[in-house]
């Protein structure tokens, strides 16, 4: 899979985003578990619009090999509508690492029932790409988290888990 770029990221979203990552991430908190919709009002993935990712999603990332049972990080990201692609989702990730937490923006998209994302840390380098499917009438996201190309070669590539936060439908 080619990485896309994005254009830089907006800082004035970071501070207003990073706030409310703060407020959601608790560490070593369990994430909620969202209310599904009944299963005939599902539509299918490949029917996932940008807009169902708008919203707070708690996250779950673990060794490739490794439990989810036993995360390796905990969570959150924010997404919202891309300034300059409308069918795309730029946002914010904060989660926790060994010791630290780590914070990156994000932009991506689902088309056809993949789900597409581009982390960096400064807005500029892409340090991570994202590649899963929705799941649960789109109210998960799973799939694998991997180093970008040309990225430190130390560091691994993790499962993840998205689940949409209550209340942001």
């Amino acid at each position: 899979m080619t990485p896309r770029c994005r254009p830089r990221i907006r800082t004035g979203l970071a501070r207003i985003a990073t706030g409310l990552l703060a407020a959601a991430t608790v560490a070593g908190a369990p994430a909620q578990t969202p209310a599904r919709a009944p299963a005939s009002a599902c539509a299918e993935p490949a029917a996932m619009v940008p807009a169902q990712l708008y919203g707070l999603w708690q996250l779950t990332l673990w060794p490739v090999g490794g439990s989810e049972s036993e995360p390796l990080s905990r969570g959150a990201m924010l997404f919202e509508r891309h300034p300059e692609y409308p069918g795309s989702v730029r946002g914010h990730l904060k989660r926790s690492t060994d010791g630290n937490d780590t914070q990156a923006l994000v932009s991506g998209d689902v088309v056809d029932g993949e789900f597409n994302l581009d982390e960096s840390a400064d807005g500029v380098t892409m340090d991570a790409v994202w590649a899963g499917a929705p799941l649960d009438c789109g109210l998960t996201l799973r799939g694998i988290r991997r180093p970008a190309e040309g990225r430190l070669a130390g560091q691994p590539s993790l499962y993840f888990r998205l689940e949409k936060t209550p209340g942001w439908r």
